[in-house]
């Protein structure tokens, strides 16, 4: 079947505060290494009290040193938040020390608000406005060497310079992000989880119009999704309810940490928040592993996804680790051996 990989924010909630989240995504990563997934891709987001990872190449160059077998990447790095030449120091740093198991997942949102934003950008130049291919372009050139003579960056070489930047993937939830990646040969990645774009159409325009690259020559798209596994519907129902309210409260503008079962349930809804959480049920699939296998496959045959990327945001990191187990084995993935 499809391949899995993992998505992690290093959710905070209620009760797990956002160092204790951390390690929790250091132990989730040794668990899904075992059950056989593929990539572990970490986010980059700032100034959200539900998320604790800022720094995902912090984070990679952790979970690689202990993890064997999965790969390890970001998802990604917001480009517009640093300067080119440092993103492709940092990776081809981490594509030395642990060869072949790090991916390049590349961002053009800054992951934050406008005043956070500014902040981590303050410092580095003026320039207003969307500035990633100006960025993607540079980054690629830190590679190929091909700025034009006389070019002052001529003089500068992205060390190790014995190393080669890991693959690059693009990440979207739109069609302009699917387009770019076809047009430049690049892996995609599509953000079902909180798209308001039609996910197919995406995938499906990315595929029609990929042009073999010197990063790839074949297509290769990721449909990354938010997913709450549990061994019965109703305990699914249960676990997925913090998500449901955490939802609910993103919408408002409130970035609180993940509330626990008891507390959403607990929470008096009116029914105009009980048809919001409806619709946004169709960014999330719950349920045991045979109803979430149900729902997800008529998804996954229409985009003609390459690999499923989980998302589970759960309140409690056990039932979170056993999200992923019941996955794995409804999805037929072959454990590793140590």
């Amino acid at each position: 079947m499809i391949p899995l990989s993992v998505l992690d924010l290093s959710v905070v909630t209620t009760e797990t505060r956002p160092a204790a989240a951390l390690r929790q995504s250091i132990d989730l990563a040794r668990h899904v290494d075992a059950l056989g997934y593929v990539r572990y891709w970490l986010a980059e987001h700032h100034n959200l009290a539900s998320v604790a990872s800022p720094a995902p190449d912090v984070m990679i160059g952790q979970i690689a040193a202990v993890t064997q077998h999965i790969r390890v990447g970001s998802g990604g790095v917001m480009l517009p938040n640093h300067a080119p030449l440092v993103v492709a120091e940092r990776f081809k740093m981490l594509e030395a020390l642990f060869p072949g198991r790090i991916d390049l997942g590349l961002g053009r949102a800054p992951g934050t608000d406008g005043a956070t934003s500014y902040a981590l950008r303050s410092r580095l130049d003026r320039r207003e406005g969307d500035d990633f291919l100006e960025r993607l372009h540079e980054l690629v050139l830190w590679e190929t060497r091909d700025f034009p003579p006389g070019h002052p960056y001529n003089g500068v070489v992205a060390m190790p310079d014995d190393t080669p930047l890991p693959p690059i993937w693009l990440l979207g939830s739109s069609d302009y992000s699917s387009e770019l990646a076809a047009q430049v040969g690049m892996g995609f990645a599509f953000a079902h989880h909180f798209a308001s774009h039609d996910a197919v159409d995406a995938m499906i325009a990315y595929r029609n119009h990929f042009k073999p690259s010197g990063f790839r020559q074949t297509p290769h798209a990721i449909l990354a999704v938010a997913v709450v596994t549990a061994e019965t519907d109703a305990e699914a129902e249960r676990l997925a309810s913090s998500a449901d309210l955490n939802r609910l409260r993103r919408d408002r503008g409130q970035y609180t940490p993940l509330p626990s079962p008891d507390e959403a349930g607990a929470y008096p809804y009116t029914p105009a928040e009980r048809a919001a959480i409806a619709r946004n049920r169709s960014r999330l699939f719950v349920g045991s592993p045979s109803t979430v296998v149900q729902k997800l496959t008529p998804l996954i045959t229409a985009t003609q996804a390459d690999e499923l990327m989980v998302i589970t945001a759960v309140y409690d990191h056990e039932a979170r680790k056993r999200s992923y187990s019941l996955l794995a084995e409804a999805f037929g993935l072959a454990k590793v051996a140590a």
